[in-house]
């Protein structure tokens, strides 16, 4: 899915009817902007290419975010304008598919994105929808009005799956505005399939729907109870280099360290944190030494397969922290930069790892400065 479908977000509105304050998709939830939720309910449904469309006034705000794998653009007057614009940048290197979602629909899930997808294998476009099952008037001044046949009606949610050359083709073509791609689509003569929406994918839209998701939110917490806990622990000896490879960055030193990979400790330490929590062994049962394909592999490939394995059976990241034990080089002037890293590494936001060093004074191997340790533990929770 990686590599033909991308979804692009629209946030590019001011949100008015949300009340005063930040843009809607810039407010928190549960302590994070609603956008942070949005991106990562995407990244749960398998979907890594992502391209986030927001107000010029809002770039710098997108540094709180977690932004491993998206591509920013400046939006439009109008949302048709800011997905026209999306569809642009990602016409340099077009996926097969791409889905469209609203930025303030943080509750999307794993689900409805697969059942958008499988109806694309099937159909040039699909939607989820829910039925309309209230009655419905026409209001005049105030006053109940003529009923209105529900039959056949549906209440249109978020994301809209589109094969991607047609859907541009048709936005090309398109003279106007449009209050969702499905008009676009349909009005190229699109067949658009419909599938079950969820009454959770609700949009923000009004004040009590941020109280409403706060409350979702909490309501979630209780299930979050399956928490496995890994530990890591690595060393590699010192040889002929001008620097080590240490969780990620390159640190300048007299010498290397010496390994069938790029002998990043650090990296391999929390590699195996992962698997552990993950009761899948170690580095060596999934990219054995003995295998000349890995002779100098690059540590992140091992780092990106156990996180991506974690996601695969259900669990996030709740944090990791890695310490490196060594004489030289000194770690503190690297330490943020590897901690950004190893976040953007295995997607997750940076506040969620940490790096750190200690000596060994002067004891043992480290101490001699013959080589170099890391210990490392991960939390993976179930969401």
């Amino acid at each position: 899915m990686t590599k033909t479908t991308a979804a692009i977000i629209v946030a590019a509105g001011r949100g008015t009817r949300a009340g005063q304050g930040l843009p809607k998709q810039w407010r928190k939830l549960a302590g994070r902007p609603v956008l942070a939720w949005t991106l990562d309910a995407l990244r749960a449904g398998g979907v890594s290419r992502l391209v986030l469309v927001l107000h010029p006034d809002d770039m710098d705000r997108a540094r709180s975010l977690d932004l491993s794998g998206v591509t920013l653009v400046g939006g439009g007057a109008t949302r048709t304008a800011s997905v026209r614009a999306a569809l642009d940048v990602l016409a340099s290197d077009p996926p097969a598919r791409v889905l469209i979602h609203d930025g303030a629909r943080p509750f999307v899930s794993a689900r409805i994105i697969a059942d958008v997808l499988a109806a694309l294998d099937d159909s040039p476009a699909a939607a989820p929808a829910l039925a309309v099952v209230d009655a419905l008037w026409r209001g005049t001044a105030g006053h109940v009005g003529e009923p209105v046949s529900r039959d056949g009606l549906y209440r249109a949610q978020t994301p809209q799956g589109f094969h991607f050359a047609p859907l541009l083709a048709a936005y090309r073509a398109w003279p106007g505005d449009a209050p969702d791609d499905v008009e676009i689509a349909r009005a190229s003569g699109l067949p658009v399939a419909l599938v079950a929406g969820d009454d959770d994918n609700f949009k923000l839209t009004y004040p009590p729907d941020f109280d409403r998701a706060e409350s979702l939110l909490h309501a979630r917490k209780p299930a979050m109870t399956d928490i496995r806990l890994g530990n890591g622990y690595d060393v590699h000896r010192f040889g002929h280099g001008d620097g080590c490879w240490l969780c990620g960055v390159k640190v300048p030193h007299g010498r290397g360290l010496q390994g069938h990979s790029d002998a990043d400790v650090g990296m391999h330490a929390l590699t195996d944190a992962i698997y552990g929590a993950l009761a899948e062994g170690d580095i060596g049962r999934h990219f054995p030494p003995s295998d000349p394909q890995w002779k100098g592999a690059a540590s992140h490939i091992f780092l990106r397969h156990a996180i991506e394995m974690a996601r695969a059976r259900g669990y996030a990241l709740g944090n990791c922290d890695v310490t490196l034990v060594c004489e030289y080089p000194k770690i503190g002037p690297h330490a943020g930069a590897m901690q950004a890293e190893l976040a953007r590494i295995m997607g997750v936001e940076i506040g969620r790892v940490s790096v750190k060093a200690t000596t060994s004074e002067r004891l043992g191997f480290t101490g001699r400065e013959e080589g170099i340790a890391a210990l490392a533990t991960a939390c993976l929770i179930a969401g």
